[in-house]
Parts: C-alpha cells; sequence; structure tokens
C-alpha cells in the first residue's frame, strides 16, 4: 500500500494521556476507569489498537496517582495527531483492574472526534505515512553514540545491582543508523516538557527531528559517556 492509500480509521477509540507516545515506544498502563476497561477488552480480543493523544487539558494527573477520575474527563481536549498503541499483554491482576503493555505503531491524524457514554473518546481519523528510513549525519553521529553508551551505562547499572528481571527502556531490534527510530528513543529518554515531545513526534521529517534532538541535548550540556 502506497501512503497516497493510507486509510482512514473510523470510530477509533482514543486514550487522552499527559504524555506522548512515539512510533516503536513502550507504554505500559493501569487500567481502572470504566470508560477504558470494556474498551481495552474488546480491542485486545479484536487485536486492534487503540489511539493515544497528548491531552492539552485533563485529568491525567489523576488517573495516573489511582485518584478517581470523577467527572473531569468532561473538560479534556488534546492534541489533533496521536500515535496508534498495539496490545501485547494484557492481565487482570483484580476486579475492575487491567495492566496492559502496548508498542507505539502508526501516526494519525484526528479529522473529527466525539466523547460518547461514561466519557470515551473516538475519532475518525487519517493515518500518517511512516518515517522513512535515513542515515544519520555525520555531523549528528554523536545521537548515536551517546545513546549506545548510555544503554551500555544501564545494562552495567542492571548487573551490578543483580536486577536481571529489569526491562531496558529500549526494544530490539535496535535500528542504530535510523534517524526517525534514533530521535524517537531520545525523545522517550529526554525529561522534556510533553508539548515539545508532542511538536517532535509531529514532525514528517526524521531528519529534522533528530537534528533538534542534537540541538536539545548541545542545550543540555551533554556530553559522550567515557569509553
Amino acid at each position: 500500500m502506497t501512503d497516497s492509500a493510507l486509510p482512514t480509521l473510523l470510530q477509533l477509540p482514543l486514550f487522552p494521556l499527559q504524555s506522548v507516545l512515539f512510533p516503536g515506544g513502550l507504554l505500559p498502563l493501569q487500567i481502572f476507569e470504566v470508560r477504558y476497561l470494556d474498551m481495552i477488552a474488546r480491542r485486545h480480543a479484536a487485536g486492534e489498537p487503540f489511539g493515544v493523544v497528548c491531552l492539552t487539558q485533563g485529568q491525567a494527573e489523576q488517573r495516573a496517582s489511582g485518584a478517581p477520575s470523577g467527572d473531569g474527563f468532561a473538560n479534556e481536549a488534546f492534541h489533533p495527531i496521536g500515535t496508534l498503541a498495539r496490545i501485547d499483554t494484557l492481565e487482570r491482576p483484580g476486579p475492575g483492574l487491567m495492566q496492559i503493555g502496548c508498542t507505539g505503531t502508526q501516526r494519525f491524524r484526528i479529522l473529527r472526534s466525539a466523547r460518547q457514554k461514561f466519557g470515551l473518546w473516538v475519532a475518525d481519523a487519517e493515518l500518517l505515512p511512516g518515517d522513512a528510513a535515513v542515515p544519520v549525519p555525520d555531523d549528528i553521529v554523536f545521537t548515536r553514540e551517546a545513546l549506545q553508551g548510555l544503554l551500555r551505562d544501564l545494562r552495567h547499572t542492571i548487573a551490578q545491582g543483580g536486577q536481571s528481571g529489569v526491562e531496558l527502556p529500549l526494544r530490539l531490534p535496535y535500528h542504530w543508523d535510523d534517524c526517525g527510530w534514533l530521535a524517537n528513543r531520545w525523545c522517550e529518554l529526554l525529561p522534556l516538557a510533553s508539548a515539545l515531545k508532542q511538536r517532535f513526534m509531529t514532525l514528517d521529517s526524521p531528519v529534522l527531528r533528530l537534528e533538534l534532538v542534537a540541538d536539545t541535548l548541545g542545550q543540555m550540556g551533554f556530553t559522550l559517556p567515557a569509553r
């Protein structure tokens, strides 16, 4: 299928969060709100994704802390570009509770959205083309070396602490010479405001996204780990 033939998704269920999901990114969620329990169960059974969008206004903080959300979703607003989340794992540790592990797949743009009963948002959305595989330019190759260094340091720390069950924040396979993949992984790891992460995620050029990540690393005074 060519980019010009990318389909429109009708009545895509949305999960607004105070964070940004990037293609290829990992997303663990604890589900306990009525509006999501049935939706997640149905999407998992059908093998279908749901949409993750970043809030511009809403009550994600209450969801994250475990506090009841009440009618807070009545004032929710979110960015029009989000990412599909594929449900990889689903567990039910107790009544009215789900724990899921998801992977970001493809970006989409909302054409129209509506809030249904119990506050569930659904949208008609057009899929956006995936990143083209573009090699990392020589002048920002330090972004790859720095991330490789961080991964080595993290593995060493985990091994030294005897924490064999700890999952690394980067999932195989690694695409070290792919601008889009590298930029997305940095955006997930860096302590950036969600609005800035959203801006990076919406960029269609993976090279520009990585260049902006490189600028951000420089502004943060980031240096290469010692070899």
